[in-house]
């Protein structure tokens, strides 16, 4: 006959799951202080009243949600109206019946967003830095007033179409056909990678006229007949937003939908321009983000007995990505306040969007590394941003483009061909 046990059986977790087997929830999403060198110290209450209004919103509205919209490739339109509401799309485009927003304002609201997630930063990229922007610089006074509103607000959405299959950095090689007809133009061609150029909107065509051989700037309803646009499927990168292959059959645009200052490729430049040190801006979010989730984590996992914090090794890294980050925020702080006053360079421009960019995917390659299998959990933050920063890395002017920008400023020679 056996022994009887002295004792009722627990049922409880701790005995099914000894001590240490059970992993803790990490909490990686809150505000770190990562401005170690003090470079936003002296910014404006108003600039600083944009970036907080724009941190308010990732921290309550977005950080909980993203990962889901990502990692199931769909675009969360709720969040774009949303940011509409609290003016997060226009990039600084002045639009009637708006408060004025500085360019280093848009600088930091960029930043954040893209602390948020690079998915979201691109759509206020699209739609305010190259959309709206390409109206307000190169639209007249009634076309302004048509869209602006509408788009600063979320209930437009609008697509910048310049880049073709065959034609990304070499975009002034581009092929699209504007071919003048009564009352305005037909256009015939193709356009890959269109965010926004999917969903319904309006869309900003960059189109050679056939007669003159210029460049010109249409804006172009997707409801238009002959025009469709594809969602590209199976991006790696940039999954909560949608981008678009589009393909225009014989599209027609009435006169008063050509902006009217978009004559040569040098104002679609300009439209670029004018968004690139935005994207160094957005480079400088991925990087606070990867930065704020790797000391999150090295303070809550624990490896042989104590938190990866504790660690030499450990503090090295964590010391060496926020040394990059102070760099990115101290080149990116110097050519915004340089743009401010109307004397930043393509030059420099490019030198912060290289050098930010750059930076910016050793940091998340440092962060991704440093939480090691949990690194590639969607949920955890970091893993959104190493492959977005991929992406960031290639748009608004490759590496390599920049560098020969670059390149050609130091020597003298043009070494593009």
């Amino acid at each position: 006959m056996s022994e009887q046990p002295t004792t009722e059986p627990s049922t409880g977790s701790q005995d099914l799951f000894p001590q240490g087997t059970v992993e803790p929830e990490y909490s990686l999403n809150d505000v770190l202080d990562t401005d170690a060198a003090g470079v936003y110290a002296d910014i404006t209450d108003e600039d600083r009243a944009h970036w907080m209004r724009a941190c308010a919103f990732v921290q309550d509205e977005l950080l909980g949600v993203i990962h889901e919209y990502w990692d199931r490739g769909e675009y969360p339109l709720d969040l774009v109206a949303r940011m509409g509401e609290l003016d997060l799309l226009r990039d600084g485009v002045d639009v009637p019946g708006y408060a004025p927003m500085s360019k280093m304002a848009a600088g930091l609201v960029a930043m954040e967003l893209s602390r948020g997630d690079g998915s979201i930063s691109t759509v206020s990229g699209v739609q305010g830095g190259l959309a709206m922007r390409s109206i307000a610089m190169c639209g007249n006074d009634e076309q302004r007033e048509r869209w602006l509103p509408n788009m600063a607000a979320g209930k437009l959405l609008g697509a910048f179409a310049l880049t073709e299959p065959t034609h990304g950095s070499d975009s002034i090689g581009l092929e699209t056909r504007a071919t003048p007809s009564e009352g305005g133009f037909i256009l015939n061609g193709e356009k890959k990678w269109i965010g926004n150029g999917s969903m319904g909107g309006i869309t900003v065509v960059w189109a050679r006229n056939d007669v003159t051989n210029a460049v010109q700037g249409f804006v172009v309803p997707q409801e238009s007949e002959g025009y469709s646009g594809t969602t590209i499927r199976g991006k790696l990168a940039l999954r909560a937003i949608h981008q678009a292959h589009i393909r225009m059959e014989n599209v027609f645009v009435p006169t008063e939908n050509v902006l009217p200052g978009a004559g040569s490729f040098r104002d679609t430049s300009a439209v670029l321009f004018a968004t690139r040190i935005g994207v160094a801006w957005a480079a400088v979010g991925q990087a606070v983000a990867c930065y704020e989730t790797a000391v999150q984590y090295a303070a809550q996992r624990q490896q042989f007995g104590r938190p990866l914090a504790a660690s030499q090794i450990v503090q090295e890294r964590l010391a060496r990505m926020l040394s990059e980050l102070t760099a990115m925020q101290t080149i990116v702080m110097a050519m915004a306040r340089k743009e401010e006053a109307g004397t930043l360079t393509g030059p420099q421009a490019s030198l912060a969007k290289y050098t930010a960019t750059r930076t910016a995917r050793r940091v998340a390659a440092n962060a991704r590394d440093l939480l090691g299998g949990n690194g590639i959990l969607v949920e955890n933050r970091v893993a959104r941003h190493f492959a977005d920063v991929e992406a960031l890395h290639t748009y608004e002017g490759t590496e390599t483009v920049q560098a020969l920008i670059i390149g050609k400023s130091i020597t003298g020679f043009s070494a593009y061909n």
